[in-house]
């Protein structure tokens, strides 16, 4: 039994329905005069299938796959009909060398009927694909893989050796071009490439870390020394200015690369476009990771699904799945990098980078709706509504400028198999990493058949997508609830004055239990849970101190 200290809150939230009926899984809400028409693409864990949905939550079209796959962790529609997808052994985790999560292994174009047309794969005792792919406008694949580098090798190039007490290797990652029409690898890209460190002035890397944003300090560590150092989990490529974008949510920063560099180049510290080969052109979100500002200036919280926004009238701006900005909940945030056109790089003068802060910030007007560790994506519409998907709720929705909730849907899924329409689901029930619209009129599209051909959900409402009258419930006041014995060993007993739905998440804003309290008095289980300090609080409540014994 682990012995540590955490501090977990629990979060209780009344609501009631405002619509008789109201679904609990696939489609929850649709306001069809506001909401963006287009079609849905979801890949959701823990089962093999890509889906297309239409608003209602119908299936249009899917992609399934052997029972033995799972994602690993995206999928793409491409204009011309196929599907771009990533995908993984169901028992790798347990049954190869490298292992973390978001690890995938295999890279797959199908067409619309499904059929097979090229096949990549990557995962030996040296390499791994994982997370994220970008397909580029030339029809080649930018993938991200983690490589190993020994303990040894690791000393070499600077690292403190009490990092890596615990593991004999550190997995940096790089980035792969492959071609599909030849099966080459025809650029690559390699953070181990672009170090500096400070530790060791005896060995490689060593210089002023404050003084080269560009260079990534080796003994920068938060993923409490997993060799999975920098799990970078989203790669975005914009073929206008021929550069590269990655999210790396350990560091809490995106970095942006020149990929107008040759291999060679990007191995080093010139050439390319802005002259500096390999090495970071732009970095933001948390500026100690270059002993540059202070803990204040953070902005960026273990990011997800950073990416150049495509939709026009935002050109230059990227947008991210902010996870852990709070401990109660998530944000999006769209914002501008200082990019100079003339030099191809980004504006700098010492200091943190800019911007100083975000163009848009968006939380959810229920805020616990908008609430995850991990996952995640968001999309910016043409009609400047916002499309997310707080991924360890599977919960996405589209949201207004005015922040107005005009679209919902559940992942219907539990642990992989379809839920039946009316089921609860709790945290994890159905992660889902991304969820991507496309228009009606994208190219894919044409000449195909997109009638409904049925939901995912079990005993589906069939119905519900015609008779709902788009109505924003208000939220209910905050719950009244006592807990007591206080300090307890394991077990509490909760009286709550009415029904609610509890959310139990951990001291990183971890969303890692939902239960459903009836009006009353019942028992909660905290024996799963390590001793220590837990909050207990209604939704805007004064929270109560729980210490937990054993």
């Amino acid at each position: 039994m682990c012995t540590s200290t955490k501090i977990l809150l629990l979060l209780l939230a009344c609501s009631f329905s405002t619509v008789a009926a109201q679904n609990t899984v696939g489609l929850l809400n649709l306001d069809s005069n506001r909401a963006y028409d287009g079609y849905n693409l979801i890949y959701p864990h823990n089962q093999p299938t890509s889906y297309l949905l239409d608003n209602c939550g119908r299936v249009v079209h899917s992609w399934p796959d052997s029972a033995q796959y799972r994602p690993g962790n995206t999928s793409y529609l491409l204009a011309n009909g196929n599907l771009a997808k990533t995908k993984r052994l169901a028992n790798s985790p347990t049954n190869d060398p490298i292992w973390a999560g978001g690890g995938g292994a295999i890279v797959e174009i199908r067409d619309w009927d499904n059929n097979l047309l090229w096949q990549f794969e990557q995962n030996s005792a040296e390499k791994r694909l994982h997370h994220d792919i970008a397909p580029m406008p030339n029809g080649n694949i930018l993938m991200i893989s983690w490589e190993v580098k020994t303990k040894a090798e690791a000393i070499a190039m600077g690292r403190n050796p009490e990092l890596l007490e615990n593991w004999d290797a550190i997995w940096p990652d790089y980035i792969l071009e492959v071609d599909p029409s030849t099966d080459e690898v025809v650029w690559e890209w390699h953070a181990w490439d672009h170090l500096i460190q400070d530790f060791d002035p005896e060995k490689a890397n060593f210089g002023e870390v404050a003084a080269h944003p560009e260079l990534i300090d080796l003994n920068y560590q938060t993923n409490d020394g997993h060799p999975d150092w920098l799990h970078v989990n989203a790669i975005d490529y914009n073929p206008e200015l021929d550069q590269i974008l990655i999210s790396v949510p350990t560091f809490s920063e995106v970095w942006v690369i020149d990929h107008s560099t040759t291999t060679e180049e990007a191995a080093g510290h010139t050439g390319g476009n802005a002259g500096k080969g390999g090495d970071l052109l732009y970095r933001w979100g948390n500026p100690l990771a270059y002993r540059q500002g202070a803990a204040a200036d953070q902005k960026l919280f273990y990011p997800h699904d950073l990416h150049w926004v495509a939709t026009p009238g935002y050109e230059g701006q990227l947008a991210v799945f902010n996870n852990r900005v709070a401990p109660t909940y998530s944000t999006v945030n769209l914002f501008t990098p200082p990019f100079n056109s003339t030099t191809s790089d980004y504006d700098y003068n010492g200091g943190a980078y800019g911007p100083e802060q975000f163009d848009r910030t968006v939380v959810h007007p229920d805020t616990l709706p908008l609430s995850s560790s991990g996952l995640s994506s968001v999309q910016v519409l043409p009609n400047d509504n916002l499309l997310i998907c707080s991924g360890r709720n599977g919960y996405s929705f589209e949201i207004t400028p005015d922040n107005e909730v005009v679209w919902e849907y559940r992942t219907p899924l539990i642990a992989g198999q379809p839920a039946v329409q009316g089921a609860s689901l709790g945290l994890n029930d159905n992660l889902t990493f991304r969820i991507k619209r496309y228009d009606t009129n994208y190219p894919a599209f044409e000449g195909k058949d997109l009638s409904p051909k049925g939901y995912i959900e079990l005993e589906p409402n069939s119905g519900f997508c015609g008779n709902i009258v788009s109505v924003m419930p208000q939220p209910a006041p905050p719950a009244t609830i006592k807990v007591y014995p206080n300090p307890t060993s394991g077990w509490a007993n909760i009286e709550a004055e009415r029904a609610c739905t509890a959310f139990l998440l951990n001291s990183m804003g971890q969303l890692v239990q939902t239960l459903y309290l009836k009006k009353g008095q019942q028992q909660l289980s905290l024996e799963q849970h390590p001793a220590g300090l837990y909050w207990l609080e209604t939704q805007k409540g004064k929270p109560q101190k729980i210490i937990l014994t054993r």
